[in-house]
């Protein structure tokens, strides 16, 4: 066996067995060597029996991620390869039946490449390095995506929190390619956007929603819709092009309600039917109640109020209380599209507190559908974390 190795404590080897990509910090009983962030280290059963290859961070509570099962795979530049590809290969085919041509290529985990991120908009890349592990291999990773998909740019987000945890600076940037002096543009659907690859949430849009935009669309139809943490419009460009009377569309943030208007403008779509407010949606929606407005849709798609477990019982109050604000501005008959995106609140759970939200209300309201993530961010069966995004459409 190799000198660099973590042996894990009497039992914890079941997570590997089960084929989850995470080991805790806590699960294991030494480290032989001494690992740098990011090496790959083998994973060791406290019998020292063999089960994983994994990249090491020593100064997060996930200590190491699982690169492979399998003892003869070198974690090298063809390695890397194979798998860039192979993700790329299972959404082979996804741009045209999806309508498309903004796709998450790679999706961390669940496509067997722990911590790293791609989204495509058209020609550019946006990537982010969320592990130890991928920032290792940061410049293998954009050699591998230029040979294989001749991008245009690729720009790096790894300006987020999770990075910290990983014992790595945030990184925001030109990787690759030529400067990006304009927002892009993409189509979904039939509808056009503009994206901020550079400023704008996330890498620059909810690649995520897309069938739920889509669901919004089918729904609108002559109906008087509130569009809650707006953004940049995906789903105010839905109703409206979905045939909505009218459509008010919230956020705080300037900067995303000037690229709504400009999103409306691109479309053709008509502007008088276009409300945009700036400001806090909680504040707004309790002065909507006491202005005593109604809306037959309202769509909730606030950011994460749960990145982990841990946070999930003050994020579920914040839940509560928007559900709650939303559910009371509905006209009788009216819709609820309502969404989750915390890791630390689960489908039940979420389920849970809007059911919640109705009984304060004093109201029933009725599950119709229910809703998640787009297929090119697929759930790992393994790896229940990959299955953040959780929707709800409910009736009053």
């Amino acid at each position: 066996m190799a000198e660099v190795a973590i042996i894990l404590r009497a039992g914890r080897e079941k997570s590997v067995l089960t084929r989850h990509p995470w080991i805790f910090a806590s699960g294991i009983d030494q480290v032989e060597g001494e690992p740098a962030i990011g090496d790959t280290v083998l994973v060791l059963d406290n019998k020292k029996k063999f089960l994983a290859k994994a990249a090491y961070s020593p100064s997060s509570q996930i200590r190491a991620r699982i690169w492979t099962l399998v003892e003869n795979e070198a974690i090298d530049h063809d390695f890397l390869k194979n798998r860039i590809n192979t993700s790329i290969g299972r959404r082979t085919g996804l741009m045209q039946s999806e309508n498309t041509d903004a796709m998450r290529l790679i999706y961390g985990e669940a496509d067997g490449f722990p911590g790293l991120v791609v989204d495509q908009y058209g020609t550019t890349l946006v990537m982010q390095l969320l592990s130890a592990g991928a920032e290792k291999f940061r410049s293998e990773i954009i050699e591998i995506l230029v040979e294989i998909l001749k991008p245009e740019h690729i720009y790096e987000r790894s300006d987020v929190e999770i990075r910290h945890l990983e014992g790595l600076q945030p990184r925001e940037g030109l990787a690759w390619g030529k400067k990006i002096m304009n927002a892009i543009q993409i189509h979904e659907n039939g509808l056009k956007y503009l994206v901020d690859v550079t400023e704008g949430q996330k890498t620059g849009f909810y690649i995520d929603q897309r069938r739920n935009r889509q669901k919004v669309f089918e729904l609108a139809k002559d109906k008087q819709v509130l569009n809650c943490f707006c953004y940049t419009g995906g789903f105010t460009l839905n109703a409206l092009a979905g045939g909505a009377s009218s459509v008010t569309s919230v956020d705080s943030s300037g900067p995303a309600l000037e690229q709504l208007k400009q999103n409306v403008s691109l479309n053709g779509l008509d502007e008088s039917k276009s409300e945009i407010i700036e400001g806090d949606v909680f504040t707004l929606l309790r002065k909507f109640r006491d202005q005593a407005r109604s809306f037959d849709l309202v769509v909730l798609d606030p950011p994460k109020f749960a990145p982990t477990i841990s946070q999930a019982e003050k994020a579920s109050r914040a839940y509560k209380d928007i559900n709650l604000l939303a559910i009371k501005l509905l006209k009788p008959g009216g819709l609820l599209v309502t969404f989750s995106c915390s890791g630390g609140v689960s489908r039940d759970l979420f389920q849970k507190i809007v059911a919640g939200a109705a009984l304060d209300a004093n109201v029933d309201m009725r599950i119709i559908d229910q809703l998640s993530q787009s297929p090119d961010h697929p759930v790992l069966s393994s790896f229940p974390e990959s299955f953040y995004l959780k929707g709800l459409i409910c009736q009053k």
